[in-house]
């Protein structure tokens, strides 16, 4: 048995394909899990919970190795693995989808084998149903926070999923449009709201080049996103965020309003750097420190 990790993430693991204003790549390192665990091991010891196929480069499974990465969950399958196509145009806040092969995907069936559950977990942008069948792995004494991400394809097509799974977390990250779609609300604060009493006790709405909102019955925090004057590939962004989010509550064992703060402060200049180069291009040039940097130039902007 594997000694855990403080925090977990299940999620893709996958071989993109992107097009945005800045070039084209055939072969990206990409995938929910990915950006996120990447993200989150600046701050705390993260694990993986993903399936590749026979065709996962061993240069990208080194990648994440580089920065101790747990990888006992990491599945290798027959066949290929989960690809995605996409490109940016002007608007690089939208992706637009051209292609997406779910290969072994299709067949994960994820167990949590290590001897004590984590503490933190988080359940990345994959199917509700196997969201909830490793909520029904992780549940415990251990266990000290749960956070998940979704999309408009699952509230869309397994809304009942999507509404059990936010029944039984502590907080979910999702953009405006999917906040808007869930609730049919346009305001977002009315929309945080409504998914507030759905169950989760804290709501992250994600905004892009416009920062963060975070809702929760001990009030409303938003947050700016870090000027940046060249994005190269948004790809991961959000995953990014994430990652310094719930690395950073991993590293502080414990989650309260003002620590939440402190947390999308950091996830915000994260995903900063994630977009300045394609994939984890630029997140493998960065130190800890660097973080520390930015953070302090936001400071400065939210100055009154």
């Amino acid at each position: 048995m594997a000694k855990p990790p403080y925090l977990i993430v299940i999620g893709t693991v996958a071989i993109d394909e992107l097009s945005t204003p800045f070039g084209v790549r055939q072969t990206v390192f990409g995938g929910s899990a990915s950006f996120f665990s990447y993200a989150a091991s600046f701050f705390s010891k993260v694990g993986v919970v993903a399936v590749v196929g026979e065709d996962f480069p061993d240069e990208y499974r080194k990648v994440l190795e580089e920065r101790g990465i747990d990888l006992t969950h990491l599945e290798v399958l027959p066949g290929k693995t989960f690809h995605w196509k996409g490109k940016y145009e002007a608007d690089m806040n939208s992706a637009i989808t051209l292609q997406t092969d779910l290969n072994v995907l299709l067949d994960f069936k994820p167990r949590i084998r290590y001897e004590k559950m984590p503490e933190f977990v988080f359940l990345a942008n994959v199917d509700p149903e196997l969201q909830l069948s490793v909520l029904d792995q992780v549940h415990g004494s251990a266990l000290k926070f749960v956070a998940c991400d979704t999309m408009n394809f699952w509230i869309q097509n397994k809304r009942d999923f999507v509404l059990k799974v936010l029944g039984r977390v502590h907080a979910v990250f999702m953009n405006d449009g999917e906040a808007r779609q869930l609730t049919g609300e346009v305001n977002l604060i009315k929309a945080s709201q409504q998914i507030h009493n759905m169950g989760p006790e804290y709501v992250i709405i994600k905004k892009g080049e416009h920062g963060a909102l975070l809702y929760s019955h001990e009030g409303v925090f938003i947050y700016p996103a870090y000027p940046i004057d060249s994005v190269y590939d948004p790809t991961g962004a959000g995953d990014s965020f994430a990652g310094g989010v719930m690395g950073y509550l991993a590293s502080a064992r414990k989650v309260n309003l003002k620590i939440m703060k402190s947390a999308i402060a950091y996830g915000t200049v994260v995903a900063s750097f994630t977009v300045e180069k394609f994939g984890l291009g630029r997140l493998r040039e960065v130190k800890r420190q660097d973080f520390d940097k930015r953070l302090e130039v936001l400071k400065k902007i939210c100055k009154i």
